[in-house]
């Protein structure tokens, strides 16, 4: 597609609605809805890539309690026309149809390709891409598996959320001051997942979440590998105004 003049497109990740506890997670939500309050006149489309939740595991008629503000405001402004894409990251991998039922929002498992403006986009929320983490790759196919789910379900809801919020806060606990640098092209899973998908084909723009490090990195033939970072200690997001594509920061006057 290309973009009508004046409009843009946006992209943020990990919000990881609540962690550390309520108090701040509340208080992140408001951010995040109130920047959204801010973009809605020239976004297109906005796409959230993934690990939006800490925690959250979907039942067929429940899911997790809280979050209404946010989730109030996907409503509003996917209601007023706003094109809205979700991803589901490695802490809330096992979203179902909740946000496209409710929302109409459709939730990503894998990563996806799109263009605009003749430029070529691969956004994905990034875990499991590249070499090497192959315990987490393991244990993201066993908790993919459709018969894992179901028995998971099984569970009492009160039971079976409250063990997805204790095995989520067993992980990174991502919190502010807690940095992890950029540790070199050859040590960055995605940046190696980025160089040689260029082998094969050529994308103007590799989007990314997961990685916790807001990121601007050039690659070969022109390419770029931008990673979101967070709204924990960064409050980043992307912004592409239909000729590049940049890495914004968000500060809540």
């Amino acid at each position: 597609m290309d973009l009508p003049q004046g409009k843009k497109i946006y992209f943020a990740s990990d919000f990881h609605f609540g962690i550390p506890n309520k108090e701040t997670s509340l208080a992140r939500e408001r951010r995040v809805c109130k920047w959204l309050d801010e973009i809605k006149d020239d976004a297109a489309q906005l796409y959230l890539v993934g690990d939006i939740f800490d925690a959250w595991f979907e039942y067929r008629k429940v899911i997790p309690r809280g979050y209404t503000r946010f989730l109030g405001k996907l409503a509003e402004l996917s209601d007023k026309g706003l094109h809205i894409e979700a991803f589901t990251g490695n802490h809330d991998l096992w979203m179902r149809d909740y946000f496209e039922d409710e929302l109409n929002i459709p939730v990503h498992h894998e990563p996806i390709q799109r263009e605009f403006n003749g430029k070529k986009f691969f956004i994905g929320h990034g875990d499991g891409l590249g070499p090497g983490d192959h315990g987490y790759k393991l244990l993201k196919g066993v908790l993919r598996n459709r018969l894992a789910q179901w028995l998971y379900r099984r569970i009492h809801p009160d039971t079976g959320v409250g063990m997805a919020e204790w095995f989520s806060r067993l992980g990174p606990k991502h919190v502010e001051g807690d940095e992890d640098g950029f540790k070199g092209p050859e040590k960055e899973f995605l940046v190696q997942f980025c160089i040689s998908t260029l082998e094969i084909e050529h994308y103007d723009y590799f989007i990314f979440g997961h990685r916790h490090l807001a990121l601007e990195y050039p690659l070969p033939d022109n390419s770029l590998y931008v990673n979101l970072g967070d709204w924990i200690r960064y409050n980043s997001y992307g912004v592409f105004d239909g000729q590049d594509l940049k890495l914004k920061y968000y500060k809540d006057e």
